[in-house]
């Protein structure tokens, strides 16, 4: 830690922001009294954001000069929420922001850069490549607060019964197991989605992606990239494999067939854990199986890596940034982080905080395992808008309403307008 240098930057950041308009609802400060700093947490209302209460209230005891305004944002609307309150200079001093939103809110200049700050006081806790995806041309602009990845989850008893003694390694290995459970179950082995982001693995398994941002270029209609889809594509069609849901609420639809043992195994994310409980499939957790997504034919396993960072605001003053600061602090060091896992079943970002008890818990044990496999993201600031155009022509093309060909060159169109820097 370089305290010395950290403080004079964290001086010399805070006196050229205290021009600027805080961004929270200080109406409560007063010059003896706490300054009130207000944060968005986006996460689920339910299942994460009563932990995240109870922890404002233990930051609050502890921090008699700080209150926290704690306000639940609806992840959907979060961006596009902060972006305008951010251009007119009234956002939240703090937000949970997901990774994929940290590089275009660091080049519009609404972070704060958080090198040398309190905020990042024990960097070399967290896990590398999670700093990574949070930093935009040199600069970090966000703590890692919660990871994620997706995964290959399975029923292990379904598994058990048909004979099949280990996860599927490829996804021609998954076809074929899918067909076994199939037969001696009647179960579907495997249901997979039409997002962009979980065909997102079958891209990396290809050795690809839908651009290269160091050679500015488009490739999500290269060769490789159509035979990932192909395989994608090739996933919804055969014994059993469970044919694509096209429908607005496949999500839920494929989510509640899994935790209730009506398909053996789907490819899901860690932000579940809690609900795979709740299914009658998983009254006994041990039963949930988490394995590292299938490789492509080059061999290649991974998924996308994404998570939420503790990112401050840099328009507030400099007493709400330095509050700020104290509470991004405080939301991740390894005690809160490992308290947050516990309760959550949410991935801690750091690794002295995946305890004893925090990896009694099998799902973030298991999840854990898969971490390495994660392929961050590129730091490029339209990266996440990139799925957009997928997410409309991937479901035309698993209902049979668009060939492969056509929707992935329409797709091609449409990206190229959200990065027009970029050759095909």
């Amino acid at each position: 830690m370089r305290r010395g240098i950290a403080a004079t930057a964290l001086v010399a950041s805070l006196a050229l922001a205290a021009t600027a308009c805080g961004g929270s609802d200080d109406s409560g400060d007063s010059a003896d009294g706490p300054v009130t700093i207000t944060w968005w947490d986006t996460s689920n209302a339910t299942n994460e954001a009563p932990t995240y209460q109870a922890l404002v209230k233990e930051f609050e005891a502890a921090n008699k000069d700080v209150k926290v305004k704690y306000v639940n944002v609806q992840f959907d609307q979060a961006q596009n929420k902060f972006d305008t309150a951010a251009g007119s200079k009234g956002a939240p001093d703090v937000l949970r922001s997901e990774v994929g939103w940290t590089p275009a809110f660091a080049k519009k200049g609404f972070f704060l850069p958080l090198d040398g700050t309190d905020a990042l006081a024990e960097q070399d806790k967290f896990k590398s490549n999670l700093i990574e995806q949070a930093k935009y041309e040199g600069k970090t602009y966000g703590v890692p607060f919660v990871t994620d990845t997706l995964a290959l989850v399975y029923n292990k008893a379904l598994f058990t019964k048909a004979g099949i003694t280990e996860a599927p390694k490829t996804w021609d290995d998954l076809k074929k197991a899918a067909a076994t459970i199939k037969d001696k179950t009647g179960v579907d082995g495997y249901w997979g989605s039409t997002q962009a982001y979980y065909a997102q693995s079958f891209l990396y398994g290809e050795g690809t992606d839908t651009v290269d941002a160091d050679a500015k270029k488009i490739t999500v209609n290269s060769a490789a990239a159509k035979k990932a889809y192909g395989t994608w594509l090739g996933m919804f069609d055969g014994k059993g494999l469970h044919k694509a849901d096209t429908t607005a609420d496949a999500y839920a639809h494929i989510q509640d067939a899994f935790v209730n043992g009506k398909v053996a195994a789907i490819v899901q994310g860690p932000w579940e854990i809690t609900n795979f409980y709740k299914g009658s499939a998983f009254a006994d957790k041990n039963n949930l199986g988490i394995a590292t997504v299938p490789a492509g034919s080059t061999g290649k396993a991974g998924a996308p890596t994404g998570g939420h960072n503790l990112s401050v605001y840099a328009g507030s003053d400099a007493a709400h940034q330095k509050a700020a600061l104290k509470f991004v602090n405080f939301m991740t060091s390894a005690k809160t982080q490992a308290a947050i896992a516990q309760k959550n079943s949410t991935l801690p970002t750091r690794d002295d905080a995946y305890t004893a008890e925090v990896k009694a818990d099998p799902g973030i044990a298991g999840y854990q395992t898969v971490l390495s496999a994660a392929q961050p993201r590129p730091a490029l600031p339209e990266y996440s808008s990139l799925w957009g155009p997928l997410d409309t022509e991937l479901p035309k093309i698993a209902g049979g309403k668009e060939s492969l060909d056509k929707g992935l060159s329409t797709a091609e169109t449409a990206i190229a307008k959200l990065v027009p820097d970029f050759s095909k």
